[in-house]
């Protein structure tokens, strides 16, 4: 060969698209093509297929495994002449590694590719029944299913047959290959046979005729006896022959297997019986299944044996599969089973997974099979068990929007052609795209893409579940609103009472007042209603996924109201991503959230993405710094403490808004993992803020009344769970009032100035206005509410001093200067150290009288009627167990151990394991209950929108608190049991640390 005409076959090789000219060049040059390795149609023919380098390859392999010169000529000669066989054969050879494989071990089954008539274009099950009709054993099964395959993928790479149809085929290939392997199965057990009817059901994508190159096949078997047989003998027998079809289609023979046959989606799955009766599976549909089994049900198809008996079991199960939309959670389980299949994917794996990826072929499927099974029950135009069919029936019954229709069908069609060539390559079962990049060419080129087949591919496919992405859950809700919005009637509409199914399967529990909140924010042809016909599809897929939907959907319609004619909100609401879901998250949760925002709506632009800092609790000094500067700016001290709460007001907004979304989780922000976190985060933010509000306020009542100084020294000692940062959003202000004459001034008249502060702070911060009023109490003052409000604190250290009980030391935990003069503040603590951390300890005296109170406090404090061991303030491992435990620990070790002088319950227990104190596994027992009773107590307030120690018994309210706490829909029985089980187990350390049992 010359170097001018290596040099020009080379480059004619590389135009045709070859990778490898030089080893072209070589298989060209072979014996088997001497006859035509200058045929210019050859190398044409080559150049158009999806890897020339491989077609090529696979033709000399065909070529030499030809029985001899003859037949080899014959199969050169109908390649040249015949365009149809060039066409199909060089094709698959260019796609399918695996089928050259078949082809070279059978080389004249390239014949089946020669004819081209019209029914061979369109092969039904009867086609291939004939295909397989001479495959008298389990190897040549295989081999006739192979030479069926061939021609199935020649129409596909050809383009004769489009996806939908390509898939139709590979199911039609399988429900004649079961047929096939069940006569194999009857014919060496004739006895069995006899004995019993068997039909075989097909489901999954099989049963909904679109099926995958290599694929499970899944199956359920319906078993009855024959006339006179027994029952229990036919059973058996139908087992052993269906038992007896799985391998003859599973096993791997020198032909390698057809396909694995998978009966788990049978009742009770690998853990029931492998064949059932009729009435059997009718017995366990009724009281057994779950959503999910109603939803494969969609696609269960008779296929093989005894027909009437498969027709039976279809008939006699349709009706409960269009009745399951009416199950208690039904979208919540469909949506959860959705979203546990995509955390369930290998994270390296998740960008690559074409099926049950993001974006992928699942997420079209579910989103069909959920609007078929809501609607389906009225319309049977919708019950079909194939994709694409259903998803065109949806659409011309308006039940999806027909622009979203088409892109979704674009999409799917992509999706799967992408999945059936990465199969067909090498006949394997994956739905991952490849990262190699010969591979990806390969498949690019597939699918018509020859500029940049590996550019252009990843662009498309990115596009394409982009789509899905973004209708698959739009897909549900968008035309609720195209029912109600009163555009012009371009094409169909969801009924009223098909928006009424879909509004019930969602869990409204009022679909008609759902209805009418949809009309009134989306109708008309303003740019305000077009924004909200954008944002609602999505929010009322989120106000779904809350405890009640219905109460999300009135909050944002009040909130619209409000906010309707100011230009930013909405603007807020379709620009900024988190702004949205934040909104609905804060609107479906309960009460409180949305009571702070209606009373000053400009609040939800906290929600908007910003810096990603809007939801961070601001801190004391930052807070103080602004209410002190608001108050400055008030004409009176009603207007400073108005102002004061106004920004406690949109503080405690701020802080529930974010626990909100951390306790919840967004589409781009998973759920907060540490609860404790969650907890120290709410009780520090609120008590900064309800630290804040006091200073704010002690300065407006002092400058009103007296000017800039006042007659006495004052300073507020936050106590309990507000000198130990724990407030919750229910609680009260717990704190004792400290007083010192200033130089000069007489005792009477600095106690009166400062019982006018406190009577004139207490009155303001109730008094009733659109903010929440913030109680001040101060019980825990010496003698109670006997004693005087204000005390000097020289009258304090003479009350601790003779009077004072061991109950007043442990409260002195808590004890910290709040708002008020610094240097009296720093007094006051010095005063009450000796008392709280006693030098040497407690005597045993005064734990035995610290035991006592606690026992007489759990036998008659508790509320009557209310169930302990849900209480969670005095119950058996609450919060009080746990607290009283911690104080224990300090009133006896504070002395010697630093680390236990802390007001906070949670640093006070990490202090006593780091003395050594107590085990790490009995503090992580007690901070677990801890932390657990508190998030309660949260989650009640946020939901109920008042304060409360137990559990809600409405039950919306206790799926609420379960929601905030992680629980899904109908798992509250799983939530209060792991309480139970939590507090169970603190208490038991309880006993052991405070009891001493």
């Amino acid at each position: 060969m010359t170097p001018g005409r290596r040099s020009s076959t080379f480059t004619r090789l590389l135009r045709h698209g070859f990778t490898d000219a030089s080893a072209a060049e070589r298989l060209l040059d072979s014996p088997e093509l001497a006859a035509v390795r200058d045929d210019p149609v050859l190398l044409e023919a080559l150049g158009a297929t999806a890897d020339p380098d491989l077609a090529l390859h696979g033709l000399v392999r065909l070529l030499e495994a030809q029985p001899g010169p003859t037949a080899r000529r014959e199969l050169l000669d109908t390649l040249i002449a015949a365009k149809p066989l060039r066409d199909r054969l060089l094709g698959v050879l260019g796609a399918s590694a695996a089928l050259a494989d078949h082809l070279a071990r059978h080389p004249r089954d390239w014949e089946a590719l020669v004819t081209y008539e019209p029914r061979d274009l369109h092969p039904g099950v009867a086609e291939f029944e004939r295909g397989l009709a001479g495959a008298a054993d389990p190897v040549a099964l295989r081999v006739a299913y192979r030479r069926c395959l061939l021609s199935i993928a020649a129409r596909d790479v050809c383009g004769t047959t489009d996806v939908a149809q390509t898939a139709a085929e590979l199911a039609d290939l399988a429900t004649a290959t079961l047929r096939a392997a069940l006569a194999l199965a009857e014919a060496a057990a004739p006895e069995d046979a006899a004995a019993c009817r068997l039909a075989v059901i097909a489901m999954g994508k099989c049963g909904g005729h679109e099926l995958n190159y290599v694929s499970d096949v899944d199956v359920i078997f319906v078993g009855e006896a024959a006339d006179h047989a027994d029952e229990s003998k036919a059973l058996r027998s139908a087992t052993k022959l269906a038992s007896h079809m799985m391998r003859i289609c599973s096993e791997t023979t020198v032909e390698g297997s057809i396909w694995p046959v998978d009966a788990n989606l049978r009742p009770e799955g690998r853990n029931g019986p492998l064949v059932r009766t009729l009435s059997s599976h009718l017995a366990y549909y009724q009281r057994w299944a779950k959503t999910w089994e109603f939803q494969a049900l969609l696609k269960a198809r008779p296929v093989a044996g005894d027909p009437d008996l498969g027709q039976e079991y279809v008939a006699a199960l349709e009706p409960m599969v269009w009745k399951a939309a009416e199950r208690d959670n039904f979208v919540a389980d469909v949506q959860k089973m959705r979203r546990r299949v995509v955390e369930n994917i290998p994270a390296a794996e998740v960008d690559r997974e074409l099926k049950l990826g993001p974006g992928g072929l699942r997420d079209v499927e579910f989103a069909v099979q959920l609007l078929q099974l809501v609607h389906g029950r009225t319309d049977a135009t919708l019950r079909s068990g194939t994709t694409l069919d259903a998803l065109q029936a949806l659409a011309a019954g308006g039940y999806v929007g027909r622009a979203d229709a088409v892109q979704l069908d674009d999409a799917y069609r992509f999706l799967r052609s992408m999945e059936h060539r990465i199969q067909l390559y090498r006949l394997r079962r994956t739905h991952l795209v490849p990262e190699d990049e010969a591979d990806l060419r390969r498949l690019g080129r597939s699918l018509g893409l020859r500029t940049e087949p590996v550019t252009e591919l990843i662009r498309e496919w990115k596009q394409h579940t982009g789509v899905v992405r973004r209708l698959h859950e739009k897909l549900f809700y968008r035309p609720l609103l195209d029912a109600v919005a009163q555009l012009a009637p371009v094409e169909a509409r969801l009924s009223a009472e098909a928006a009424r199914e879909r509004l019930e399967a969602l869990g409204y529990a009022d679909p008609a007042a759902a209805l009418r909140h949809l009309e009134a924010l989306a109708s008309g042809v303003t740019r305000k209603a077009a924004i909200q016909r954008t944002l609602l599809p999505v929010l009322l897929g989120w106000f779904a996924d809350s405890a009640d939907p219905d109460a999300g959907l009135l909050n944002f319609r009040k909130v619209s109201d409000a906010l309707g004619k100011t230009p930013w909100y909405l603007r807020l609401l379709r620009d900024e991503g988190a702004a949205a879901e934040n909104l609905a998250r804060v609107l479906s949760a309960g009460r409180l959230a949305p009571d702070l925002l209606m009373r000053a709506p400009e609040a939800v632009a906290l929600l908007g993405d910003g810096d990603g800092d809007n939801l961070v609790p601001r801190g004391r000094a930052q807070l103080e710094q602004e209410i002190l500067a608001a108050v400055g700016r008030a004409d009176n001290a009603e207007d400073g403490v108005r102002a004061a709460r106004g920004v406690r007001r949109r503080e405690l907004f701020r802080t529930a808004a974010a626990d909100i979304v951390d306790s919840y989780g967004t589409d781009t922000k998973p759920v907060e993992a540490d609860q404790g976190a969650l907890v120290d985060r709410v009780g520090g933010a609120v008590s900064d803020l309800t630290a804040a509000t006091l200073a704010g306020t002690l300065r407006a009542v002092v400058r009103d009344g007296w000017g800039d100084i006042l007659p006495t020294r004052f300073v507020m000692i936050g106590m309990g769970r507000f000198g130990g940062h724990e407030l919750g959003y229910g609680s009260d202000a717990d704190v004792l009032f400290v007083h010192e004459p200033q130089e000069g001034v007489a005792e009477r008249e600095a106690a009166d100035a400062a019982n006018k502060v406190v009577a004139e702070m207490r009155r303001l911060l109730q008094i009733p206005s659109a903010d929440p009023p913030l109680l001040v109490d101060a019980d825990l003052r010496p003698e109670g509410k006997s004693g005087p409000l204000v005390r000097t604190l020289k009258s304090y250290e003479a009350y601790y001093r003779r009077w004072s009980l061991v109950w007043e030391s442990q409260a002195l935990l808590r004890a910290e200067p709040v708002a008020g003069d610094e240097d009296l503040g720093r007094r006051f603590i010095e005063l009450v150290d000796p008392l709280r951390y006693p030098a040497e300890g407690l005597g045993e005296d005064a734990v035995r009288e610290i035991r006592r109170l606690k026992a007489r406090m759990e036998s008659e404090r508790l509320p009557r009627g209310a169930d302990p061991k849900l209480h969670t303030k005095l119950g058996p491992g609450g919060l009080s167990d746990v607290e009283w435990t911690v104080q224990l620990l300090q009133l006896r070790h504070g002395w010697a151990e630093p680390g236990l002088r802390t007001t906070r319950t949670r640093q006070a227990l990490a202090a006593a394991c780091a003395a050594g104190l107590l085990g790490a596994e009995e503090a992580a027992i007690l901070d677990e209950a801890w932390v657990l009773a508190t998030r309660v107590r949260n989650a009640v307030m946020l939901v109920r929108g008042r304060a409360g120690d137990t559990f809600p018994t409405e039950s919306r309210e206790l799926a609420a608190v379960g929601r905030y706490l992680g629980y899904g829909d109908g798992h509250a029985g799983d939530m209060l049991d792991a309480y139970r089980r939590t507090t169970r187990r603190a208490r038991a350390v309880v006993e052991e640390l405070f009891y001493g049992a």
